[in-house]
């Protein structure tokens, strides 16, 4: 413990976590582990089938596979943790870990909300002015917005992290989350956070409803180019790929607009995790197989990558 004037600082949080080890929650902590796999598995396959079949090097897919890693680096950062702190029956997480695991979370969640307003905006110009499309979204073009994804999300997380740790935390050490997320773990801090509070809502205002404007935007000028469009076979694609993008952007945005735009008052521990568990593990899980199911370009794909696993085998 470390004294300061006449309050005792606590050197480390100690995470309570999602589950207890009752047989119910032993079962959903399987549930989880095998998402977990699942999401593991459909990310990294949907990375590599992007990067090995030629059919799939167009915009579209070079921003999915980017959303492929998030999500996997996304799951990653908080799930193992998780695991080990409930099979091992430990929690405590110093606060340079705290604040690396609130670092790369909001970064990656930030990456999230630019690149999937990106990808809104890439279909908007691939089915409104397609004769332009490839100059439009130039290889060039598509590495800038990846870059400025990256460097959004980035900025956002760096002053979270710094300004979350830079309050004194004393009394209790007990963070009533599963990972280290900002409104958690300022409910620890001995001082006024009001004003961070406020400072935390603006940022997030402009962070998840400046892209969420663009994807609305986008899909609304969308609909009307679809709806004029002749060919029934064009209007079917059409709505299928963009059906596949509002699927993921609802269950992302949906999820971290109750966390992170609600008043501090409004917070109740368990609905906070549910909610998390929702943007940390589920949307992850899902994302591959929303986008691969409803895909043709992507199964045919991985036939042909199965194809070639199969006859690589006879061969040998």
């Amino acid at each position: 413990m470390v004294l300061m004037g006449n309050q005792t600082l606590i050197p480390h949080f100690i995470l309570l976590g999602l589950f207890t080890h009752s047989p119910l929650h032993l079962f959903l902590f399987s549930i989880i582990t095998v998402m977990f796999l699942v999401a593991l598995s459909g990310n990294g396959l949907m990375i590599l089938l992007i990067n090995v079949d030629s059919r799939l090097h167009s915009p579209m897919y070079f921003f999915l596979s980017w959303l492929s890693l998030m999500d996997l680096m996304l799951i990653s950062t908080i799930v193992p943790r998780m695991a080990v702190d409930f099979l091992l029956g430990g929690g405590s997480i110093s606060f340079t870990g705290c604040g690396i695991q609130i670092l790369f979370f909001l970064t990656l969640l930030g990456d999230e909300c630019f690149l999937l307003a990106f990808m809104a905006y890439d279909r908007y110009v691939a089915i409104s002015n397609p004769l332009r499309y490839s100059v439009v979204m130039s290889r060039r073009v598509c590495w800038l917005m990846v870059a400025g994804s990256w460097l959004f999300g980035l900025v956002d997380g760096l002053i979270q992290a710094v300004f979350t740790l830079r309050f004194p935390y004393c009394g209790s050490q007990e963070i009533d989350h599963f990972f280290c997320e900002v409104p958690a773990v300022l409910k620890l801090a001995c001082a006024d956070t009001s004003l961070y509070e406020t400072m935390i809502y603006v940022c997030c205002v402009l962070m998840l409803l400046l892209p969420f404007s663009v994807i609305s935007a986008s899909y609304l000028r969308i609909l009307v180019a679809v709806l004029r469009m002749r060919s029934a076979e064009g209007r079917q694609k059409a709505f299928a790929t963009c059906s596949s993008h509002m699927v993921v952007v609802s269950l992302f945005y949906g999820a971290a607009m109750i966390t992170y735009m609600r008043p501090q008052a409004y917070h109740s521990s368990k609905q906070d995790k549910v909610v998390s568990a929702f943007y940390t593990m589920i949307t992850p899980m899902l994302n591959p197989l929303i986008y691969s199911l409803r895909n043709k370009e992507v199964t045919g794909a991985l036939r042909k990558l199965l194809g070639r696993c199969s006859c690589g085998r006879e061969q040998g």
